[in-house]
């Protein structure tokens, strides 16, 4: 394709790290899709990019060099970032976490025998068969099912709708995280099934879920958290808004056969405060809500529920009880979050210590110049 003209602040950000160039720094214009050469004002080859016409994200850096980006193109780089989860104790796991992989745009998640992938980019919806004949290739899958629902692909001007690419793919998965297996749901559950950048956290939560203690689950989902609960404490009680979320989690459990979860269909906020009114104490609290911060603009709103929300589950620690809290909200940064603890922690009326920070696991990885790879953070607390 006819290469594009990036501006000198375009060009650095490749130079700096990041593989976004955004449309007010692109130069000229293309109307196709796909994958273009990119040159600096000079006129300088500076890499290959996939090109998004629609989008405000134009161009994402696929290739420094002018070598092809053909089939041996991606099976090689598919190839290295599943070496990258050797080792990894589950049968649920991201294969391929976009930019982090320095695949943009591009998220593959495996579930057991099958694949699970979303194309977030009109550049890379070009090349939609090469990647799915690749992943075919090289992992074997029973079936490979595309879930492009997915609200950023309506932004590239492209179609929301889940296919399925390959073989047959389930509507419902049996998967294994260390001691806990669980059902996902590929066709319409959360992101592409199941929350899997939480599976560390959630391993660390049983292992220190305190023995014939009482835990508290919040925004449980599908249960997975108090999974890992449960194998551990002697009563666990879930929490959840959503009745259809709550009867999956009771079907997880008894996939474990576990009999010691409570779930209640419950508003969390208004849960925690009776609780902390009613001084009900748990050895173990997990908070792990839904993005409150969806914009920069919704920042300071999200810190303040995270504030209401951590400081009731302070109060409502038992002596030495432990709290694992998180954000997925990108725009609340690391620093903000230890800050809300912080002042959740003066107002509580105890002493709260921090005994780690939390990030997501090893098949997310964090890129130091690429910060839209880092939005899960979280932290491990212990009150007097």
């Amino acid at each position: 394709m006819t290469p594009l003209r990036v501006t000198a602040r375009g060009a650095e950000r490749w130079v700096r790290g990041h593989p976004w160039i955004y449309r007010s720094d692109v130069v000229d214009q293309a109307a196709a899709p796909g994958v273009v050469p990119v040159h600096d004002p000079r006129g300088r080859f500076i890499g290959q990019a996939l090109h998004s016409p629609a989008s405000e994200i134009r161009l994402r850096l696929l290739e420094r060099s002018d070598r092809p980006v053909d089939s041996g193109w991606w099976r090689e780089r598919l190839a290295a970032s599943a070496a990258r989860r050797a080792g990894i104790d589950a049968t649920a796991y991201r294969l391929v976490h976009g930019e982090g992989d320095g695949l943009p745009s591009l998220i593959v998640d495996r579930y057991d025998r099958w694949l699970v992938a979303q194309i977030l980019s009109a550049g890379l919806e070009t090349m939609r068969d090469t990647v799915v004949d690749v992943l075919d290739e090289l992992f074997r899958p029973e079936g490979i099912l595309l879930r492009h629902d997915a609200a950023v692909r309506r932004r590239e001007g492209l179609d929301e709708a889940v296919t399925l690419a390959r073989g047959s793919v389930p509507r419902a998965i049996e998967v294994r995280e260390g001691p806990v297996r669980y059902l996902a749901a590929p066709w319409d559950g959360q992101k592409t099934g199941a929350f899997l950048d939480q599976r560390p956290n959630r391993l660390l939560a049983g292992a220190l879920a305190a023995p014939g203690g009482r835990a508290l689950d919040c925004f449980t989902y599908h249960g997975s958290f108090a999974l890992h609960l449960a194998g551990r404490a002697d009563s666990v009680l879930a929490l959840d808004a959503s009745p259809d979320a709550l009867a999956r989690g009771a079907a997880n459990a008894a996939l474990n056969g576990l009999g010691n979860i409570e779930w209640r269909e419950a508003d969390a906020f208004e849960t925690l405060r009776a609780l902390a009114r009613a001084r009900k104490r748990f050895d173990t609290i997990v908070l792990d809500p839904p993005a409150f911060a969806k914009s920069r603009r919704a920042v300071q709103g999200a810190l303040r529920g995270y504030r209401e929300i951590n400081l009731r589950a302070m109060r409502s620690l038992a002596p030495g009880g432990t709290l694992l809290t998180a954000s997925c909200s990108f725009h609340v940064r690391l620093p903000d979050f230890l800050t809300m603890l912080a002042d959740a922690a003066g107002d509580s009326g105890r002493r709260v210590r921090l005994r780690r920070v939390l990030g997501p696991g090893d098949d997310h990885p964090e890129v130091l110049t690429i910060p839209e790879t880092g939005y899960l953070k979280g932290a491990v607390l212990e009150a007097d």
